[in-house]
């Protein structure tokens, strides 16, 4: 390898590694800033479990926030996404994940940062919402502004959202492998090396941000000794499947709160705010079900802290408001709800469970963490970050192996029920589908418009057969486009179908008027359906008004489709 290659090749280490611990770094401050920020919210305006115990000798104080606080939060809410961010709606992990899959604009820096404070409006002000979910798009966020330098790096965006995503998950949960993982899992769907480097730098720097600069504490802390009984897997795995049937059910419920929400508030700003309302209400009964709950997830895994009857009401409670929350237009994550609605039923599981198997039991701790991220795995579409989340924050092999039991079976039933996950049915309306895997969605991307051709032969309405077959054998082709005097498509006149008419017959009357036709949105997926038992030269492309703008040969469908997926092999094998 001469001078030039081997510079070349430093150049491109040093700035991909250069730019995976910038990103790292910014996410994982934002990140840390974001949680506090929410953090300090709860505590002044009586959020936090700990603030209403202080504010416990005031009661009507404590109601009267309870019931307004969530409803002014939600009015803020409505009023920013409404009127500040382009989109209309709080952005999220599929738009990252959209970002990352396409070459497509992604949501604009103001948008972003707009549906940032609105997240942090949300979750300060008590909505059942997730944080997760926020801190992602905001590590999205820095790695789509590097995206945009001009550093002459292959695939530059879509590493580098990687690389802030996995910084952010990794500060989250102090679980760099986890991030790393989440950002290869869900984001880009690939493992390559040129991507897998500089989003391991990322994790690391998010890590080092928050765990060795900052000191953050875990997310939970667990004493669990060993599995005592073998027996005890087949409950495991059944209580993956039970955590599917609540995933379903929570899906269910989130498309249902949405469709409420359209079709009897038309005031789309002021939904959250009925939201936050009805939210209140509830929280005055059961305050278990306000903000992000990490007091109630951590108190999950003490053995009586809750009784059954309580975990299910609070259960319940949590799945309406956090469907009622998303659905009316709060800004926020699943994987926070998730989580915490996991670890109730998984305690709730436990609980139960001696008293329809009388059986020795190793103790509610496996059963809560079991609960946990097996549903959570099923909301968000990503076993492998749930099980490695669950070895980083415990260290736990035994407990690693017992949840994976439940997050395997959980997902085994909910793919199947459900799809890969939620964001991957929010992408699919708005028509980007992964389900049949990256090839199809990013093909179904890329228009076939961009391969038009102006090589082709026209002949006017009042064009005789005689003078078309002229021109096409003056020019060398087999099919002429029948145009009328504004430019618009009428038929295809094939040189084989017209040997034996009639030289003065009308072109009107020898052409195709049922044949194979592109439009301006046709993708490159959908035009190699249509090419099915197409004979021709060549398809032509219309408007909407229906003139011809073109035509895109065959070889030219062929072509695009073997490119696109050409380079997205190379995205997913490249070393280097």
């Amino acid at each position: 390898m001469d001078s030039k290659g081997v510079a070349q090749i430093f150049y491109q280490i040093s700035t991909v590694t250069l730019v995976a611990i910038v990103v790292g770094g910014a996410a994982s401050l934002a990140a840390i800033g974001f949680v506090d920020a929410v953090h300090y919210l709860n505590e002044r305006l009586l959020i936090s479990p700990y603030a209403r115990v202080l504010a416990e000798d005031r009661p009507t104080l404590v109601a009267a926030a309870t019931l307004l606080v969530p409803a002014a939060g939600g009015l803020v809410v409505g009023l920013l996404v409404h009127f500040l961010v382009r989109e209309k709606r709080g952005l999220a992990p599929p738009d990252a994940i959209l970002a990352a899959q396409t070459s497509g604009a992604a949501p604009g820096f103001r948008s972003g940062l707009v549906s940032t404070l609105a997240a942090l409006v949300s979750l300060g002000s008590g909505a059942s919402v997730g944080q997760y979910g926020p801190l992602v798009y905001l590590g999205a966020m820095f790695g789509n502004l590097a995206g945009q330098l001009r550093l002459n790096l292959r695939h530059q965006r879509s590493i580098a959202i990687a690389c802030g995503v996995a910084a952010a998950i990794s500060t989250a949960f102090n679980a760099p492998i986890a991030g790393l993982v989440f950002a290869h899992e869900v984001i880009l769907r690939h493992y390559s090396l040129r991507a897998f480097a500089p989003v391991t730098v990322a994790a690391a720097t998010g890590y080092v941000v928050a765990n060795v600069i900052f000191d953050r504490p875990a997310l939970f802390l667990v004493n669990f000794d060993r599995v005592e009984h073998s027996y005890e897997f087949v409950f495991f795995a059944l209580e993956g499947v039970f955590c599917a049937g609540l995933a379903w059910v929570f899906m269910r419920l989130l498309r249902a709160s949405a469709s409420i929400s359209r079709h009897y508030i038309g005031v789309p700003w002021a939904r959250p705010a009925v939201a936050g309302l009805l939210l209140g209400m509830v929280a005055l009964w059961i305050p278990e079900v306000l903000g992000i709950g990490q007091e109630t997830l951590r108190f999950a895994t003490i053995e009586g802290a809750f009784g059954i009857g309580e975990l299910g009401l609070i259960i319940m409670a949590k799945l309406v408001v956090t469907a009622l929350c998303i659905g009316f237009g709060f800004i926020g994550g699943v994987f926070s709800p998730a989580l915490l609605i996991g670890i109730l039923f998984g305690a709730f599981y436990g609980l139960a469970l001696p008293y329809l198997v009388p059986v020795p039991h190793s103790g509610l701790v496996v059963y809560a963490i079991c609960g946990m991220m097996a549903l959570a795995s099923s909301v968000i579409g990503a076993p492998l970050t749930t099980i490695l989340i669950v070895f980083e924050l415990t260290r736990s092999y035994d407990l690693t192996i017992a949840a994976m039991v439940s997050v395997v079976f959980a997902n085994l039933i909910s793919y199947r029920v459900i799809g890969r996950s939620l964001f991957d049915l929010q992408l699919r309306a708005r028509g980007f589908d992964l389900s049949l895997g990256r090839d199809k969605a990013i093909l179904q991307t890329h228009r076939i418009r961009d391969y038009l051709s102006s090589e082709y032969t026209t002949a006017l309405d009042q064009n005789t057969v005689g003078e078309v077959c002229q021109r096409l054998v003056r020019e060398g082709r087999a099919e002429a486009m029948v145009v009328d005097g504004q430019g618009r498509l009428l038929g295809v006149i094939r040189l084989q179908g017209v040997v034996n008419s009639a030289a003065k017959t009308p072109a009107t009357e020898a052409m195709i008027r049922s044949f194979t036709r592109f439009d301006e949105e046709t993708s490159v997926w959908k035009s190699m359906e249509l090419l099915r038992g197409f004979l021709g030269e060549a398809v032509p492309l219309v408007s909407r008004k229906g003139e011809l703008l073109g035509v895109v040969p065959e070889e030219a469908v062929i072509r695009a489709y073997l490119e696109i997926v050409h380079d997205l092999r190379e995205e997913e094998n490249e070393a280097a």
